[in-house]
């Protein structure tokens, strides 16, 4: 450092200390901002990065969202298949452009389906084709069974019900015990990749179908209507005189039938639930008309009024057509079946 000298006169000279230099003062304080400005970029960063996280989070939850799947199958289930189908044995003609729904009828003997077919068959544009797998060979194996599926739903299958070219719903009825729950799993793949619909038709009263199945069972081989077997009347006359037989019950097996028959429904929509079905009680439809409604809502189809010509067999109380009808209330009171006793629609 250079030292200050000051001259005051020729005798006296006096010397002051050199000043301290600002250099070290300045070097702590460019220390000190450089500390700040390294705190002051990491705080920075760091908010930087958590916008950025949040932006990314965000972004993740609009492009790929993910609702509660059984929603999604609800939803998708409300919408029937739309299908375009061109038939070898025919042409659609103007009616190509039309979609056609496929649909079957799934239920029991004895339970309804044979009217609620006729009901469905009235609409001008369906086409349900009846019990086809009453025969044996249709049901053989898998193999024939989807072949006949295709050959229906291809609308290349004519029977007298076939609407043909203009057709907006085409089916058939289908009995659980015609190779439906044996071949279950080839027949839900087949439905779901063909986007068939199923309608499940039961009866509430199962011990009023246990009475029609027995008398339709007899009828068989006692031909009551001139010698001709009917399992479906159209008149009063033939239904009093179907009606007029009055079978025995087993009333020692009867809980156990009951149950049996019960439960083959409940395996039946158990093993066909990831479908496209609707379950329908031949009860309801028969005092709600609505019910009919919503099956048209189902398939897609234009509202009307659907009507049939067939006539109720066994009208009236269970007890006029049971031969042991106290057997049987004693058997059934007090059980989970009591209600079959009195209900009636």
């Amino acid at each position: 450092m250079a030292e200050c000298i000051f001259l005051v006169n020729k005798d006296t000279l006096i010397i002051k200390p050199p000043k301290k230099s600002p250099l070290f003062l300045r070097t702590i304080v460019l220390l000190f901002a450089m500390v700040c400005g390294v705190y002051i970029c990491i705080i920075c960063l760091k908010q930087i990065s958590t916008v950025t996280n949040i932006k990314f989070q965000n972004i993740q939850v609009i492009e790929r969202p993910s609702p509660d799947s059984i929603i999604i199958r609800r939803l998708e289930a409300q919408i029937p298949t739309l299908h375009y189908p061109k038939p070898e044995t025919f042409s659609r003609g103007g009616c190509s452009e039309n979609p056609v729904h496929f649909f079957a009828i799934l239920s029991m003997q004895r339970s309804g389906s044979g009217w609620f077919e006729t009901l469905l068959n009235s609409h001008i544009n369906v086409s349900s084709n009846g019990e086809i797998f009453s025969v044996r060979d249709r049901r053989e194996n898998i193999s024939t069974i989807i072949q006949t599926l295709d050959k229906v739903y291809n609308l290349d299958w004519f029977t007298s019900a076939s609407k043909n070219e203009c057709s907006a719903a085409v089916g058939f009825k289908w009995m659980l015990n015609q190779g439906l729950i044996e071949h279950h799993k080839q027949i839900v793949e087949y439905f779901n990749r063909r986007g068939v619909s199923a309608l499940f038709l039961f009866r509430r009263n199962l011990l009023r179908r246990m009475v029609s199945v027995l008398a339709n069972s007899h009828d068989r081989y006692a031909k009551l209507l001139n010698g001709t077997h009917k399992s479906h009347v159209h008149s009063q006359e033939e239904a009093a005189a179907l009606s007029s037989y009055k079978p025995m019950i087993n009333s020692t097996s009867l809980i156990s039938d009951l149950k049996e028959v019960e439960m083959a429904a409940v395996q039946a929509l158990n093993y066909f639930n990831s479908t496209r079905h609707m379950v329908l009680y031949y009860e309801d439809l028969v005092t709600n008309h609505m019910k009919i409604k919503d099956v048209q809502e189902f398939l897609g189809l234009p509202q009307m009024e659907l009507t049939s010509r067939q006539v109720k067999i066994h009208q009236g109380p269970l007890s006029d057509f049971v031969k042991n009808w106290d057997d049987v209330g004693k058997t059934l009171n007090g059980t989970e079946y009591e209600s079959f006793l009195r209900s009636d629609y």
